[in-house]
């Protein structure tokens, strides 16, 4: 009852969902009760009246990249499948929770899921489906940052929400320096002047060239979705 009285912030979100968020405390594959209680938190947006679309990493089952001993082109194709695998983790968890979605991909598999086509992707939205966006951009060379700005765009989102594994931006790594600042707010010059390493500089050009903020916050409490598709002050707000 309380989630129809209150108004959502954002009619209409991206939520960029890193793989290895849905791997847990086992940092490979899948763990299905984590990605059960992010779902149930995605599902209470869209009870809320938030229409959502989403866009999950791969890392959990592929960093082909990291070893660089193969090929560019065919480990980001890999890296695609990945990302596939979990989108469709993660629609199942949503329809077990009685949710209606759509997979879509940018890469042609249609025994899988449908394709990406633009106009089919908001005909959902308006029909209350979470949509989840796989394989990336479908292109090499792009990251899955770059692809939830893409989509957020094309598809008229509101924000970006990316959901990672600290509570926002900071001056430098927390993880290594105790004293490292973190910010409220912070604009997309000045996160690509002083190189942070929150998000790759392709998606956050895109974002501020398509006005499109992003917030990045903490996913160690999947609610924090809910609370950020409200307005609550979580994480770090790029604009």
């Amino acid at each position: 009852m309380a989630d129809n009285i209150r108004a959502p912030k954002y009619k209409r979100i991206l939520l960029k969902l890193s793989g290895e968020a849905l791997s847990g405390k086992k940092k490979q594959g899948l763990d299905f009760d984590v990605c059960n209680s992010i779902c149930t938190a995605i599902k209470r947006c869209v009870d809320a009246g938030v229409e959502v679309g989403i866009v999950v990493g791969g890392g959990n089952f592929w960093r082909g990249r990291a070893s660089g001993k193969m090929d560019r082109t065919r480990a980001d194709h890999i890296g695609m499948l990945a990302t596939a695998m979990n989108a469709l983790a993660v629609a199942d968890c949503l329809e077990a929770l009685g949710s209606e979605v759509r997979v879509q991909t940018a890469i042609s598999m249609p025994q899988i899921a449908e394709p990406y086509i633009r106009q089919r992707a908001v005909r959902h939205f308006l029909k209350n489906r979470i949509v989840i966006f796989g394989c990336g951009t479908g292109n090499p060379f792009f990251s899955t940052d770059t692809a939830a700005v893409l989509r957020a765009a094309e598809t008229g989102c509101d924000i970006v929400l990316k959901a990672t594994m600290v509570d926002g931006v900071y001056d430098k790594d927390p993880h290594k320096f105790p004293d490292a600042k973190r910010f409220e707010t912070i604009s997309f010059d000045e996160v690509l002047l002083k190189n942070l390493a929150v998000i790759d500089s392709s998606a956050a050009s895109m974002c501020r060239e398509n006005e499109i903020p992003l917030l990045v916050f903490s996913l160690s409490d999947p609610d924090n979705i809910y609370r950020a598709c409200m307005g609550e002050d979580v994480g770090t707000l790029i604009k």
